[in-house]
């Protein structure tokens, strides 16, 4: 049998104050930001300027948005400092960016191409775009907290997470 979850408020305190709690708080308070902003410039560009179809807009929002979310991520939810390492953090993080546009392209393209079965009107079309983008970067959310708390931003001289970095310190090709 699984063990319970409470979901009590004096039980869902007590956990925002450890520290996996406390980055959760601010992981999802900076996905707020990248979402306002990510949603701003997507109804911006396809919505009112109309500057292409929704999914060159949905590109444009997206890597608008991962801009700010990687630093907030970094300095602020898991409090890293120091110069961004390359392979360890831009490239991981900036790959997920781009499984999350993978998702929400096709999330959009869908919504642009059905929507005129449900509305004649372009500034209903942009509402449905954006729902659409907005519920496929919600799928992946989670998955990118787990990554992000155990792989991307790990203290790397604990060396209960070195496994990663030691595969990416290692020179030559890995051999598992």
């Amino acid at each position: 049998m699984m063990k319970g979850v409470s979901l009590a408020p004096s039980d869902m305190r007590a956990w925002a104050a450890t520290p996996t709690g406390k980055k959760a708080v601010r992981y999802t308070l900076v996905s707020v930001i990248s979402v306002a902003v990510s949603q701003a410039v997507l109804f911006l560009t396809f919505g009112v300027l109309q500057l292409a179809s929704a999914v060159p807009c949905n590109i444009i929002a997206t890597a608008v948005a991962t801009v700010p979310s990687y630093y907030l991520n970094r300095r602020w939810a898991w409090g890293k400092t120091g110069p961004s390492h390359l392979w360890k953090e831009i490239v991981p993080f900036w790959a997920l960016a781009f499984l999350g546009l993978v998702l929400s392209i096709l999330a959009v393209d869908i919504a642009e191409n059905e929507a005129p079965h449900l509305t004649s009107s372009h500034f209903a079309t942009a509402i449905i775009v954006n729902a659409s983008a907005l519920a496929a970067w919600g799928v992946i959310w989670v998955g990118k907290f787990v990554i992000f708390n155990r792989l991307l931003f790990v203290d790397h001289g604990d060396h209960r997470h070195g496994r990663l970095e030691a595969i990416l310190d290692r020179p030559g090709p890995p051999d598992d």
